[in-house]
């Protein structure tokens, strides 16, 4: 019947009538085996015409398929599953991504997703390769182009022309260290910001480190010169080597046996009298160093002023010390029997902190002048600091610690971009996370392995310190003991 159907159906779209005299002879026709088979064959390629038309149907909705994937970004790990149930591509029996190896990205068969680290930029295109469920295996594979936006490294869109080591006072644009400091370990980096890189000028920081072996104490300074300072990458070097000469050869001999009595007095009694005591030699010692620093860099300016009077120049400067303008922090610390006993001082808006051994606390061993406003801050150069003896004296710092995991000493590159406003610096959360950044926890991934037998570790923190902070392209110093 269905073949006689097929042929009544076919006979009466051609508008041919079958009149009553001709049903038999139409029985006879429908049912003879050629009529059979040749109805038989036509339904079948009816089949297979819907079978491929509704193949090409489903590849044609797959290449036209938007598919969207998160934006990379230049040079940082990418990882985006590619979700074949949700997309409704269940029914892929070969799928394959051809273009991935050329963009640094590959296809995690395993975990569905296409990662690695992006090495161009822009809108990026890469073909899918598929066949779908029921179509011929001897046939090509079909084509989707998909794209991926990258975003461009920032740091690449910056200029970073190197800095003119003919220049007079020339220094290198980064210097990296990792060294021994008494019981403990020091790695210290200083880098040239973005902001000096895209003019060709200098790197204005500076530090120094120093360990005494005869008292046992060690040293270390941080210096930030003012980008507004002419010669302030000359100054920042000045005032750090400043203070390594005052505790090596200038500071009173006698005042240090004193304070060391001192110490021993309360290591014995633990009396609050003695530990003021310690206190007020404390700062009349550092308190002498840093005047030291100043009289350091106003000579150094003087004799500048008179060998080379054509730096001079900036009809703003009053003074031939404000070509140096630089903050100045530093610290010296000794073990005891009663633990760490930490001197510290601070002018300017870099900070020094301490964390405790445990990792359950982190002390600010220092005030910013960070002022109400930007450019609020104050200089080793600046005669007044000295002249304002109610605010000087809270410049200096004594503190005492059983064991320490951190010592950070940084200038305002690493501070601003890292901890953005001066209240940060009072949360030890802030710092945990500041010490999670440094062990990778960061979105490039770099990190810094805090071991004493590590070969890396100064080159490691070189690298950390190229994060990329939006807006903060200044100077970068960090030295951290541990």
């Amino acid at each position: 019947m269905e073949t006689k159907a097929y042929i009544q159906t076919l006979l009466k779209a051609r508008n041919i009538e079958i009149k009553p005299n001709k049903i038999a002879l139409l029985e006879s026709f429908a049912s003879s085996p050629f009529t059979v088979e040749l109805v038989k064959s036509i339904f079948e390629n009816q089949a297979k015409i819907m079978e491929n038309w509704m193949i090409k149907n489903r590849i044609a909705d797959i290449q036209a398929q938007h598919i969207v994937l998160p934006n990379a970004k230049e040079l940082l790990p990418y990882a985006a599953i590619i979700d074949f149930a949700a997309l409704n591509l269940t029914d892929l029996l070969i799928c394959n991504f051809e273009g991935l190896e050329d963009l640094g990205l590959n296809f995690n068969k395993t975990t569905d997703a296409i990662e690695g680290i992006p090495t161009k930029s822009g809108d990026l295109k890469f073909k899918l390769l598929f066949k779908v469920n029921g179509e011929d295996k001897t046939v090509p594979l079909n084509e989707k182009q998909i794209s991926l936006v990258v975003n461009p490294d920032p740091k690449s869109l910056w200029k970073l022309i190197p800095s003119d080591q003919e220049l007079i006072f020339a220094k290198p644009d980064d210097v990296e260290i990792f060294a021994k400091l008494g019981s403990k370990n020091i790695v210290v980096s200083s880098k040239r910001g973005r902001s000096h890189g895209k003019e060709g000028t200098s790197r204005d920081d500076d530090f120094a480190i120093k360990y005494f072996e005869k008292t046992q104490w060690s040293l270390v300074i941080v210096s930030d010169g003012a980008g507004s300072a002419y010669l302030a990458r000359i100054g920042s070097k000045i005032a750090c080597d400043a203070v390594v000469e005052y505790f090596e050869q200038v500071a009173d001999a006698e005042k240090a046996k004193e304070f060391e009595e001192k110490i021993s007095e309360y290591n014995q009694t633990k009396s609050e009298e003695k530990l003021k005591e310690i206190q007020i030699l404390s700062k009349q010692n550092l308190y002498k160093a840093t005047v030291f620093v100043h009289n350091k860099l106003k000579e150094f300016a003087e004799q500048t002023s008179a060998s080379n009077p054509e730096l001079f120049n900036n009809p703003k400067a009053k003074t031939n010390i404000e070509y140096l303008h630089a903050t100045l922090i530093f610290t010296l610390f000794k073990k005891y029997e009663f633990g760490y006993l930490i001197q510290s001082f601070g002018v300017g808006d870099c900070p020094i902190a301490v964390m405790n051994i445990d990792k359950t606390e982190t002390t600010l061993l220092n005030w910013l002048d960070v002022g109400e406003y930007g450019g609020g801050t104050r200089f080793i150069t600046q005669p007044d600091i000295f002249q304002k003896q109610d605010i000087m004296v809270t410049r200096f710092n004594l503190k005492i610690i059983d064991d320490f995991s951190f010592l950070f000493l940084m200038t305002d590159g690493i501070y601003d971009a890292k901890f953005v406003v001066e209240a940060n610096l009072e949360k030890h959360d802030k710092w945990k996370e500041f010490v999670e950044d440094l062990e990778g926890n960061n979105e490039a991934q770099t990190k810094v392995e805090f071991d004493k037998n590590s070969v890396e570790i100064a080159n490691q923190l070189s690298k950390w310190m190229d994060f990329w902070s939006t807006g903060n392209h200044d100077d970068r110093t960090l030295a951290i003991v541990f």
